[in-house]
């Protein structure tokens, strides 16, 4: 399934753009059940976000973030969503205009999803140029229930200001953090640091990426218990997903 979004001027960029999306579950391998599924944008054939985005010009970009959260929750609704549905946001969307969350949340209230569960992903390699002023704006939203996470956390320089600023309810580290950890000391260090703060501000922490057992099971012996990667499920276009769980 399919949308298309048509740019503002036809002329200067292609006249429209066909996207969907694929939705991949994240689990809780500690109540055996999957929380959420995230919402990854894709082409009509399947291509990557990166490709989606870069066919859209700079003009459209933020009206097309927007579009794309409205599809998302649509088709999820459509395909019987019960859990949670995490949200991709670039920052500077909120920061142009309201409008951006408001057409999302206008979209799960004609789908009957409660804003409770919507998770709202900003990735911490996206510049947001006043953390302050984005916090002020979301916090709004979070107020009516909307829960906000921080995606690829320890991918960038403003890991710890973000955190501080924004104060999320989730965490999602990054997978290059992830990637061996079960034979990296560097890499397990700054996850047990990253653990112990998660648990000091009460945020919950997600390792993301997850491809092997054996990083897996490091991790699960670290206590963390959300998880998502091609180890539990691999994206689906058509539907959501089940999740196998490790024993």
């Amino acid at each position: 399934m399919t949308a298309i979004f048509t740019p503002c001027n036809s002329e200067s960029h292609a006249a429209s753009i066909e996207f969907g999306h694929a939705f991949q579950p994240i689990i809780d391998v500690a109540a055996h059940r999957i929380v959420s599924y995230e919402a990854l944008i894709r082409g009509a054939h399947g291509e990557a976000a990166s490709q989606v985005f870069s066919s859209v010009a700079p003009e459209d970009m933020h009206r097309f973030d927007a579009a794309g959260r409205v599809e998302a929750i649509r088709l999820a609704a459509q395909l019987g969503i019960g859990c949670d549905l995490n949200l991709n946001l670039l920052p500077q969307s909120l920061l142009l205009s309201s409008s951006s969350i408001d057409s999302m949340l206008d979209a799960a209230a004609e789908c009957g999803l409660p804003v409770r569960r919507l998770v709202i992903e900003v990735t911490e390699g996206e510049m947001i140029h006043d953390h302050a002023r984005f916090s002020q704006l979301i916090n709004v939203y979070r107020r009516a229930g909307l829960k906000v996470s921080i995606d690829d956390f320890g991918s960038g320089y403003s890991s710890l200001n973000l955190l501080a600023e924004l104060q999320p309810d989730q965490i999602k580290m990054d997978m290059a953090l992830i990637r061996g950890i079960e034979s990296n000391g560097p890499r397990q260090a700054i996850v047990r640091a990253i653990a112990s703060v998660c648990i000091d501000l009460g945020i919950d922490l997600m390792a993301e990426g997850v491809e092997t057992l054996d990083e897996f099971q490091w991790l699960r012996g670290e206590g963390i218990q959300l998880f998502q990667g091609y180890l539990f499920a691999k994206p689906s276009f058509t539907s959501l997903p089940p999740a196998q769980f490790p024993d």
